[in-house]
């Protein structure tokens, strides 16, 4: 069965328009509870795990079976399809080659009351991460290697951020996302059950030869300054990543990674 035929829009002025323009800036996210996902490819990903869009933007022509299939499901969910015209697309998109479908979705954050953390071999606890690249990695990573969720410590870049979206590659619609502050963290630690690890420039256990009891809770610092002392104190376990060449250090997604695959090995 076709799809119905979307409503166009060529205007930069259409309410709808402005709005998804608009979640490119944090407020305008936090004022509306909603984020903007770019490609079809993502927008499909959200729609197989039950997400629906509450707003579909697309280019002319929706021809494409997946985007039908894609248009179907999001006018099913209550939401609204949108025909734009290209000049349209790069605008909301802020680029020059934009993808041709953009979906507006509903943040969604877990209640960590609620996580089990016998749910998933490893979870990923990040502190005042500030890079939106570096974010959405972790979480496709986190993905790929099934853990059961991330979880944001303290003042953090956004989880819904275009850029941050974008480097999920649709991992955002399958891995729930956690955020409280510090001290509620450091509380909530205290009932974990397996091992809480951090890497830190001054442990001296290789993490290769760690001792990881399930469920693993992988906990980074930030970008530049690393784990906070109260943070480290909170580790069962300390670890380094060996530097064997020049580098002293690896980006935080790498890191991260190199860590999530060491607990789930």
């Amino acid at each position: 069965m076709a799809a119905p035929d979307p409503r166009r829009v060529t205007s930069l002025a259409n309410p709808l328009v402005k709005l998804a323009r608009g979640l490119h800036l944090r407020k305008a996210r936090e004022a509306s509870g909603l984020f903007l996902a770019e490609g079809l490819k993502i927008v499909t990903e959200a729609v197989d795990l039950g997400q629906a869009p509450r707003f579909l933007l697309h280019g002319p022509g929706a021809d494409h079976p997946v985007l039908q299939r894609v248009v179907r499901a999001t006018l099913q969910a209550g939401g609204e399809v949108v025909e734009v015209t290209r000049e349209v697309l790069e605008k909301v998109a802020r680029r020059d080659n934009p993808q041709a479908v953009l979906g507006v979705f509903r943040q969604r954050f877990g209640d960590l009351a609620a996580l089990e953390p016998l749910g998933a071999p490893c979870w990923v606890a990040l502190q005042a991460i500030r890079d939106p690249g570096n974010l959405g990695t972790i979480v496709r990573t986190a993905d790929a290697a099934g853990c059961g969720g991330v979880i944001l410590v303290g003042e953090c870049c956004d989880p819904f951020s275009v850029e941050a979206v974008r480097a999920t590659m649709g991992s955002i619609f399958a891995v729930p996302i956690f955020k409280l502050d510090v001290d509620a963290f450091l509380a909530w630690r205290e009932r974990w059950p397996g091992s809480v690890i951090g890497t830190l420039l001054s442990a001296q256990v290789d993490y290769r030869a760690a001792d990881f009891r399930t469920p693993s809770l992988i906990l980074m610092g930030n970008e530049q300054a690393g784990l906070p002392p109260e943070l480290a104190a909170a580790c069962d376990v300390a670890v380094k990543i060996p530097m064997r060449g020049r580098a002293d250090s690896l980006n935080l997604s790498v890191a991260t990674g190199i860590m999530i695959y060491a607990a789930t090995r």
